[in-house]
């Protein structure tokens, strides 16, 4: 009876898609760039990423790997000499991790997701602070989860975290706890001391904690290794704990698709077989690029986070000379988000500085409601002239269409 109630309505008789996929929200900052890629008039900064192409020490492992005719599987958890060297790479930022609690990805993207996977049932209760990058919302929601965000509050364009509101919304319920420190968008970073309450507090509830933390070595504050604080720091090897991280940030390698997570021993084997019931494996090419990248970490990062600085420091003081703008330097990651006074549509705002003014910038609502009104510049870019005349750009738009 109900397939011909469906028939008679109209309605296919079998569902084409599972009910979560078919209302998922898709990505704003897709929808913001196809309105404007291909077209050579637009400064695009909505995507997270530099345009400047990985170092050619990096590429050319790759190219080597493929010549030796390096194309095929790899062990499901990453070539051992890789695991190997993330587990040494990790170690001389914070207290030594064995290589046997390191996983290769296809991406951070992925490791996130396989996290996700192996923690999370149908109907488990995830807690993500947000704003945030929108597929940390959207990949416990694919799996059936309940997910309860819990927003950052904004002052001056700055943005910070109310520890007593994470700990109630936090309780023995909570499965997964999901945190982005270096955050995308806002640059809000966790203190030493608020991890270690976030950690205590979930020791007693027995929850577990994802961290992402993909941006940890894009960090501007004065520290010894200029490394942002870490739950790696504080944490025990048994703690229910995952750090998930990615060569694309600080190597340049955003295209290339690695990633590596840092777990309790008791969840790799889980891990392994979740991997293979996803990629199989992370490309060995791409793996022999990653040890290339780490093999010269100590020439690469640095000048990265260097330019990046460089960026920041550019774009941010003229972005707060824009009459109406609210921003805040970011003490971590790669974006200036800002505020609009009067702006009640970031992603139509988005749209017009496409169309109109030739400025491609990611609404501020695509990472959480909260930040309706406000917008994630990318920073990351090779030529800082880029941004002043992005900055011009906005201005001279701003002016000839007032938003109050």
């Amino acid at each position: 009876m109900q397939s011909l109630h469906r028939l008679a309505a109209g309605a296919p008789l079998f569902p084409t898609m599972r009910e979560t996929i078919e209302t998922l929200e898709p990505s704003m900052i897709r929808e913001v760039a196809n309105a404007g890629l291909g077209r050579d008039d637009v400064l695009a900064f909505w995507f997270g990423e530099s345009d400047e192409v990985t170092p050619e020490v990096v590429r050319n492992a790759a190219i080597a790997s493929l010549q030796r005719g390096e194309t095929f599987y790899s062990h499901n958890l990453g070539l051992p000499a890789l695991r190997e060297a993330v587990a040494r790479y990790t170690s001389a930022l914070h207290p030594a991790v064995d290589a046997g609690r390191i996983a290769i990805t296809s991406g951070g993207v992925s490791a996130l997701m396989l996290a996700v996977q192996t923690l999370v049932d149908a109907g488990d209760e995830v807690v993500v602070v947000t704003p945030v990058w929108p597929n940390l919302v959207a990949q416990p929601v694919i799996l059936g989860a309940r997910v309860r965000t819990l927003p950052l509050t904004a002052a001056g364009g700055q943005w910070g975290l109310d520890l007593d509101a994470l700990c109630q919304a936090v309780t023995a319920k909570t499965r997964l706890l999901i945190l982005n420190a270096p955050n995308n968008p806002t640059g809000w970073t966790l203190t030493r001391a608020e991890q270690q309450r976030i950690l205590d507090h979930c020791r007693s509830t027995g929850t577990w904690i994802l961290a992402d933390e993909v941006y940890e070595r894009l960090y501007y504050e004065p520290t010894e290794n200029r490394c942002a604080p870490s739950f790696l720091d504080i944490a025990n090897a048994d703690d229910r704990l995952v750090v998930a991280h990615s060569f694309s940030k600080s190597f340049l390698m955003t295209g290339w698709r690695l990633g590596w997570l840092v777990l309790p021993p008791a969840l790799v084997d889980g891990i392994a077989k979740v991997i293979e019931f996803n990629t199989s494996c992370a490309s060995v090419f791409t793996q022999r690029a990653g040890l290339a990248a780490l093999e010269h970490s100590a020439e690469i990062t640095p000048r990265v986070v260097a330019h990046l600085q460089t960026c920041r420091d550019t774009l941010v003081p003229l972005l707060a000379q824009v009459p109406g703008v609210k921003v805040a330097a970011a003490r971590g990651g790669m974006y200036a988000f800002f505020q609009i006074e009067g702006v009640t549509d970031s992603l139509a705002l988005a749209k017009r500085l496409v169309a109109e003014a030739g400025l491609g910038l990611a609404p501020g609502n695509a990472f959480g409601a909260e930040a309706q009104g406000w917008l994630r510049w990318c920073f990351a870019s090779q030529d800082p002239a880029r941004l002043v005349e992005g900055v011009r750009r906005l201005r001279t738009w701003l002016e000839a269409n007032p938003v109050r």
